[in-house]
Parts: structure tokens; C-alpha cells; sequence
């Protein structure tokens, strides 16, 4: 599997026969080919609309990116998260965060002049 955007929504149910399964955790792996060694790792927790971010991992020197972060977001907004929570480490200590995620195709609202 190559490293090529996917744009299509994710659906977080799937049902098989008589049940409905429902994705409640997604481990994420950063490498150019799936099966090669990666250079970072992240469990994602979902709870509702929110998802939680923990176990983020990345070899020693390699930095969380920019295009990382864009990466997580893009993954939240095909799974339709809200928001996003995570701890980090700031000058030794740890603090928490949440994120808001932009919706995919959010209609917008239109507003129409009528005479009463």
C-alpha cells in the first residue's frame, strides 16, 4: 500500500449479518509502505463524537510534524469527530488538549430576505 491521499469518507459502523460493529479504536503508523519499519505510532480512542490521542511515539530526533498533524485531522474528519482530546509534555510537565475539527462538506447556511 503507497503512501496516496484518501479522500473518501470512513464509516465507523459496518454491519455483517445480524451485527453491527462499530470502530472504537484506530492505530496509526507513520511509513511510507505498510509492512516496512515505521518512524512513529498513535492509538486514537473514539467515544461519540471525540476522540482521544494517546501512546504518540516517534523515533528518537524524528519530530511530530506540521504535515502530522494535518494527517490526524483529516483522519477525524472522515471519521466525523467533533474534537480531538491529547496530553503532551511542555517544559516537564504534562498538559492536556482538545481540538476542534473542521466537518467535511458542512452545508452552509443560507439566509433569504423575505417582506412580511
Amino acid at each position: 500500500m503507497n503512501s496516496q491521499s484518501i479522500e473518501q469518507p470512513l464509516s465507523r459502523y459496518v454491519r455483517i449479518d445480524k451485527w453491527i460493529f462499530e470502530v472504537k479504536a484506530v492505530r496509526a503508523i507513520r511509513v511510507d509502505d505498510f509492512g516496512k519499519p515505521y518512524s512513529a505510532t498513535a492509538n486514537f480512542t473514539l467515544n461519540g463524537n471525540n476522540a482521544y490521542i494517546d501512546g504518540l511515539l516517534t523515533r528518537e530526533g524524528d519530530d511530530f510534524t506540521r504535515e502530522d498533524r494535518q494527517a490526524f485531522e483529516k483522519l477525524a474528519q472522515q471519521l466525523s469527530v467533533e474534537s480531538v482530546s491529547f496530553d503532551r509534555f511542555k517544559q516537564n510537565r504534562r498538559v492536556s488538549d482538545t481540538v476542534k475539527i473542521r466537518q467535511l462538506n458542512h452545508p452552509k447556511t443560507q439566509l433569504k430576505l423575505v417582506k412580511s
